[in-house]
């Protein structure tokens, strides 16, 4: 086989590699520019995980890229352990250490609400919540409490609409298909509730049963405006749609605790990467295709937006082992004004660590075993 023929086979998985570099390297670089700021001292600054595959060392800190392309580190000084050095990371005040760790996740929500505003400039519409019309074979505007033309989209089962984007997420973690549906109709004369509007049901491989989320599938028209055209249009829509992402991150994870998904249908870093180069793969075989190859394009720069902000989300939650532990210990800290002691939260985040280790390779597994049972 050639060298251009095995580039062309390596080519969408080099791609998802090289976003999860980016994704790391932007996270890290939060937490080392905010360190540097606040002139902590820096050990070192490393992508990868496992061994050194390259090392050079520029004034105090030493840099370094390690053979697995997953994960990556900022080491501080007395981050762990007792030091003299009054750069040291625990010597710095609350508020400073609290800004160190909250600046990576910050930094990726950062990027994926860019990458957001850089799709909607890309699209030649964009979508509304408000419903055209309906085909002859629509469930949702059958009876008199269903829905009608014209109607702006306001909730669905209780969850506020933000962006369009919400409608087919919402829509997709209902089960029933009968949802409760908040519209404005007819102008801005008030808000109706409408019950138990039937929407089509699919049922999935495994045997769950979900309503459909696809407008097309649902058999409604959904209102589209023209490119925007002016840079504050792209920015407000961007910045409502990076917001219904950050809630769709929040909700799964909602579902995922409440038994809602199965754990098979979870992915981690390998069903994430195969995710991914699938995607790359579809942009390049429509690259001679030019409206095909721009809609394959957006929905690979979606998904670098979505697992930019799942990143950063998953940051800020109150993990041991993870930034969000650690910035929980802090919030504890600047409100009691009283350190929690440093063995204590030693053992928590040491406890952590092991059961995100056994956790990353139950679901690592999970997402092997499905690859080659061709489920993803």
């Amino acid at each position: 086989m050639s060298i251009g023929a095995i580039l062309g086979k390596a080519w969408p998985f080099l791609v998802a590699v090289l976003f999860f570099g980016f994704l790391i390297l932007t996270h890290e670089i939060g937490h080392y520019g905010t360190a540097k700021a606040f002139k902590v001292r820096v050990n070192e600054f490393s992508l990868g995980m496992g061994p050194r595959l390259l090392k050079f060392r520029k004034g105090e800190t030493l840099y370094s890229l390690k053979a697995i392309p997953f994960g990556g580190s900022v080491l501080m000084e007395g981050e762990d352990a007792d030091t003299e050095d009054a750069r040291g990371f625990l010597k710095q005040k609350a508020w400073k250490r609290f800004l160190i760790l909250v600046a990576g996740a910050t930094v990726n929500l950062i990027c994926g609400v860019l990458i957001t505003v850089i799709l909607v400039g890309m699209a030649s519409l964009v979508g509304t919540a408000r419903v055209h019309s309906f085909r002859e074979d629509a469930t949702s505007n059958q009876t008199a409490g269903g829905l009608r033309a014209g109607d702006e989209i306001r909730k669905i089962n209780g969850q506020r609409v933000i962006s369009s984007i919400d409608v087919g997420f919402l829509l997709s973690r209902d089960h029933d298909g009968k949802v409760d549906v908040l519209v404005r109709r007819g102008g801005n004369t008030g808000e109706v509730l409408l019950k138990d509007v039937v929407f089509p049901t699919e049922t999935l491989e495994n045997g769950q049963v979900v309503t459909l989320q696809d407008f097309s599938q649902l058999g409604i028209g959904r209102d589209q405006v023209s490119k925007p055209k002016y840079a504050g249009i792209v920015l407000s829509e961007g910045l409502r749609e990076s917001v219904s992402t950050v809630r769709l991150v929040w909700l799964s994870l909602l579902d995922m605790v409440t038994g809602k998904f199965r754990f098979s249908d979870m992915a981690g870093p390998v069903g994430i990467v195969q995710t991914i180069s699938d995607q790359a793969q579809q942009a390049q075989e429509s690259s001679g295709n030019k409206e095909a190859f721009s809609k394959a394009l957006q929905s690979l720069l979606f998904l670098f937006a979505l697992i930019s902000i799942n990143v950063g989300v998953m940051n800020l939650l109150p993990i041991p082992a993870l930034d969000g532990g650690r910035i929980f210990f802090c919030l504890v800290e600047m409100i009691f004004r009283k350190p929690i002691p440093k063995k204590l939260e030693a053992v928590v985040h040491g406890a952590g660590m092991l059961l995100l280790l056994a956790f990353m390779v139950v679901i690592s597994f999970s997402d092997i075993l499905n690859w080659v049972q061709g489920k993803r």
